[in-house]
């Protein structure tokens, strides 16, 4: 995202206002959903493991600058805001400038924030670590966009400006080491790990190309974007549910892909403003979306797989991740934007 011009921004941010209004947000008619206000700018969207709790990452302004406003957003099971600014930039000796992809490993929430990873306590917001990243020998300075967390306390990180993706041992000091560095990753965004091979896959913004890169660096293109099978434009976001199906989001074309394990692609929503890092809540079968630009964001149900269900049998809202007792419901969060 920090390659978008300011008009272009202002453009979106007159389209998505539209789309609120319009009430345009297309999901499945059977899931319901949980918004969350007063946001500023939300780029990543990801729970604990449990299920019990969710962050929101708030840029607050220009993603590239150093201004030390940003702040985190923790919210409950039910889509309620706890504390809209939990981890907040400028407070006492906080620094936070334009926080974007995060990751939880143990009780260590993991924020990528310009050229620095850092770590904080997920239950009392207290600042526990600050990675630096050596520069790449190029122009342009290191730019994180997303992190993710892996086997054996290992996380990656991945640098949109200098086509790389890093790799920190968080049980050795966080030392830090390149992965990979290809110009085939086209300005990679979102990253996550495959949860059956152990593999990173990540998202092009500048190409929207689906790639996979191994433990040891080495990388495939999956999925390719040519003349002829554009369907992407800057995939953002990257995650999988529970049974391997992968989920993609397109920034600007508004809409959340869903590729299933025999490699066939669904759109499973469209018409979205801007929405940024998705990630999904495997514990709840929950797909969490941020839409920039809009400053809200949203808990969705996914459709599990049918398991034998023919297609005449009635679908219940356990099949969408939810318990007997339904999907939550939104309440007022937050506080009015500025």
């Amino acid at each position: 995202m920090n390659s978008l011009p300011t008009a272009y921004s202002r453009l979106n941010s007159v389209l998505a206002a539209i789309v609120i209004a319009s009430s345009l947000f297309v999901w499945p008619a059977t899931s319901d959903a949980a918004q969350i206000t007063g946001l500023e700018s939300p780029n990543s969207f990801v729970s604990d493991p449990q299920g019990k709790e969710f962050f929101i990452s708030n840029i607050n302004g220009d993603p590239d600058a150093r201004d030390n406003n940003g702040f985190i957003t923790k919210v409950d099971a039910e889509g309620k805001v706890l504390n809209l600014k939990f981890i907040q930039g400028g407070i006492s000796d906080m620094m936070l400038h334009a926080p974007k992809g995060m990751a939880l490993l143990a009780n260590t929430l993991y924020v990528a924030d310009l050229d620095q990873l850092k770590g904080f306590d997920k239950a009392t917001g207290k600042s526990l670590v600050t990675v630096s990243f050596p520069p790449q020998g190029t122009k342009a300075p290191v730019s994180l966009t997303d992190v993710t967390a892996g086997p054996n306390g290992m996380l990656y990180a991945s640098d949109q400006s200098n086509n790389a993706i890093y790799r920190i041992d968080s049980s050795a000091d966080h030392r830090v080491s390149l992965l990979v560095h290809d110009e085939r990753l086209a300005g990679p965004a979102g990253i996550a790990v495959h949860p059956r091979t152990g593999h990173i896959i990540a998202v092009s913004w500048e190409k929207g190309r689906i790639l996979e890169i191994t433990p040891e660096g080495q990388l495939t293109e999956l999925v390719s974007n040519g003349f002829f099978t554009s369907r992407f434009q800057n995939l953002s976001g990257v995650d999988f549910d529970r049974w391997g199906n992968m989920y993609v989001s397109d920034f600007t074309k508004g809409k959340i892909w869903r590729m299933t394990r025999d490699n066939h692609f669904q759109v499973i929503a469209e018409y979205l403003p801007a929405p940024a890092d998705i990630s999904i809540d495997r514990a709840n079968n929950l797909i969490l979306v941020p839409y920039h630009y809009a400053h809200t964001a949203e808990i969705n149900g996914l459709e599990a797989p049918s398991e034998g269900k023919s297609r005449d049998t009635r679908r219940t809202l356990a099949d969408y991740g939810f318990g007997a007792a339904g999907p939550p419901k939104a309440a007022a969060e937050g506080s009015p934007k500025k």
